[in-house]
């Protein structure tokens, strides 16, 4: 029997180019302008990205992008380029890998030309984001469904829209987190990347973000709410961590305004710190590959400001990054 050529995509969210504030300026705009992204009237959108957020935000960016940086260049696309080379070798010749990045390079754009050229029979689509949101995944679906439309041709297509719950995807983090004694410390922090309340009311328009029940158990209803699945995320890996209900908590960092998910993390560490937690362990399992919101946010700006607050230690847990088990753990949600 003849055996079906697959393409795999690896889709990150993105990076610049440079540390550079010309670059920046060009990543932002171009992330921000997603209407997934800021979901709000077009018009609106642009005068507040264009407008306001890029001309005041680019330089201040930049210096964030300066400290993350390496001198081999963006760590969020070294460890794609680096997953991307080891899940090859895992997955045989029939399978050929591929990474992208949502905004930015390499951009999606070039990649899915790319694949056209090759004539795959089967395209997988794997965004790099554990818990579904419009604003990550969904943006990665409708970007892909709108270049494809304009392909005569069209292979079958597979998205993996969340995978947060899988037990190949549990392993990895749970591996991870051991790896740092958890039972050393006063608390463990599950810190997940903030939305917007609306945008999670818009997945379930009947339930009132403040009236649903996600802190305690997954809903009918949540399924694809990304509030619902971080904390899913948090009940499982605790689970499998053997920690009691009091050993843990769930927060949302990255926020730009009060009207997103709460607890904040930030005002979280500082209470935990002023309540007498002196050693803390912060995991991010809404990402799975460190960036500037783990490594500059949480590692180095809420560690002094837990620190400022009385606590003594904050260590942040290493992503899966590019692993060789998490190499092992895509291959294994993929499937055949």
């Amino acid at each position: 029997m003849e055996k079906t050529s697959k393409a795999l995509l690896l889709v990150n969210i993105g990076t610049p180019d440079k540390p550079e504030v010309g670059a920046v300026r060009r990543y932002l705009s171009q992330f921000l302008n997603d209407h997934r992204v800021i979901d709000i009237p077009w018009l609106g959108r642009k005068l507040l990205v264009n407008g306001i957020i890029v001309p005041f935000r680019a330089k201040k960016s930049t210096k964030l992008y300066r400290r993350l940086w390496t001198d081999k260049g963006s760590p969020l696309l070294i460890y794609l380029n680096t997953l991307e080379g080891k899940l090859q070798e895992l997955v045989g010749e029939n399978i050929t890998v591929f990474g992208a990045m949502r905004y930015g390079s390499p951009s999606l754009d070039r990649v899915l030309d790319e694949v056209k050229k090759k004539g795959f029979d089967e395209i997988v689509v794997f965004p790099l984001f554990p818990q579904y949101a419009s604003s990550t995944t969904g943006s990665v679906a409708e970007k892909v469904m709108k270049h494809l439309k304009q392909w005569n041709v069209i292979p079958s297509v597979r998205i993996i829209n969340q995978y947060y719950k899988h037990p190949a995807f549990i392993s990895a983090f749970v591996e991870k987190i051991r790896s740092y004694n958890p039972e050393a410390y006063d608390r463990i922090l599950f810190s997940y990347h903030g939305l917007p309340i609306r945008q999670i009311e818009k997945v379930h328009p009947e339930v009132p973000e403040a009236e649903c029940t996600c802190q305690q158990e997954m809903p009918e209803h949540g399924h694809f709410c990304y509030k619902a699945a971080c904390y899913e995320t948090s009940r499982i890996l605790a689970n499998e961590l053997e920690l009691p209900p009091e050993k843990y908590m769930t927060s949302f960092q990255s926020r730009l305004s009060k009207n997103w998910l709460k607890p904040f993390s930030d005002e979280t560490i500082k209470e935990m710190a002023e309540q007498g937690v002196q050693k803390l362990l912060v995991v991010a399992p809404s990402f799975v590959a460190d960036c500037l919101e783990t490594t500059i946010e949480l590692g180095e700006e809420y560690k002094q400001l837990f620190t400022d607050s009385g606590g003594r230690q904050l260590t942040l847990v290493e992503s899966l990054n590019s692993d060789d088990n998490w190499a092992e753990a895509i291959k294994a949600i993929v499937g055949d």
